[in-house]
């Protein structure tokens, strides 16, 4: 389970920070989701070195909130997981500003689940 201001800044913030792996300098802004007090988010672009190939090749990185940075693992998501509906339903919620619903739309169809990444708290010291 995530710090409870987290889950408030995602509620309050439609974009969050985000490192993955050990070796890159900047963090990226992307659109992440809560389900279930699980935190999920995916790969807009769905580019070889992104963020996601780097959670994926490392299984480590860094979310920022404001001024707070934790250290998170992160794990792909099976495109068959029934979970990945919730995700879609849950970005549709969020990201429903008229600017964001094409965008929130798309990132929400079946194609988009193989790109689906869940974090949960780092806890290897």
């Amino acid at each position: 389970m995530f710090p409870k201001e987290l889950y408030e800044f995602l509620a309050k913030h439609t974009l969050i920070e985000i490192k993955g792996g050990i070796t890159r300098d900047s963090f990226l802004k992307i659109w992440m989701v809560e389900v279930d007090k699980r935190l999920f988010a995916r790969s807009w672009n769905k580019s070889e070195k992104s963020w996601f190939t780097e959670f994926q090749r490392t299984g480590v990185g860094e979310i920022k909130y404001g001024e707070e940075v934790i250290r998170v693992q992160g794990e792909k998501i099976d495109a068959e997981n029934p979970i990945n509906h919730k995700i879609s339903q849950a970005y549709i919620k969020k990201y429903n500003q008229p600017e964001n619903l094409k965008y929130s739309q798309g990132i929400s169809q079946p194609e988009y689940f193989d790109y689906t990444m869940e974090f949960s708290l780092y806890d290897n010291p």
